[in-house]
């Protein structure tokens, strides 16, 4: 297998981990902002008021685009298979 395939095949790979977690780190990172600001303001610092609006908002997140995540997954697993026999040689 050449080392320009392989290097290309982990590129993709590392795109593709990348696309898909974004929409739920971006989730997390503006929750755990808008409850920080509102901790700060109204001086409640509270473990349990930061951590249940983050995780709802990730889960949200994560509900949303599941079905595009699963699409973007099984696309790179399809290329993969139908490039199978190109990857073994």
């Amino acid at each position: 297998m050449p080392e320009a395939l392989v290097v290309g095949l982990v590129r993709q790979a590392i795109e593709l981990a990348i696309l898909v977690s974004l929409p739920m780190l971006l989730a997390g990172l503006i929750a755990g902002v808008l409850v920080s600001v509102f901790q700060t303001v109204t001086s409640i610092q509270d473990n349990v008021l930061a951590f249940i609006p983050r995780a709802a908002a990730i889960f949200l997140t994560f509900a949303l685009t599941f079905p595009w995540m699963l699409r973007l997954m099984a696309g790179f697993a399809r290329q993969m298979m139908t490039r199978l026999p190109e990857l073994v040689r």
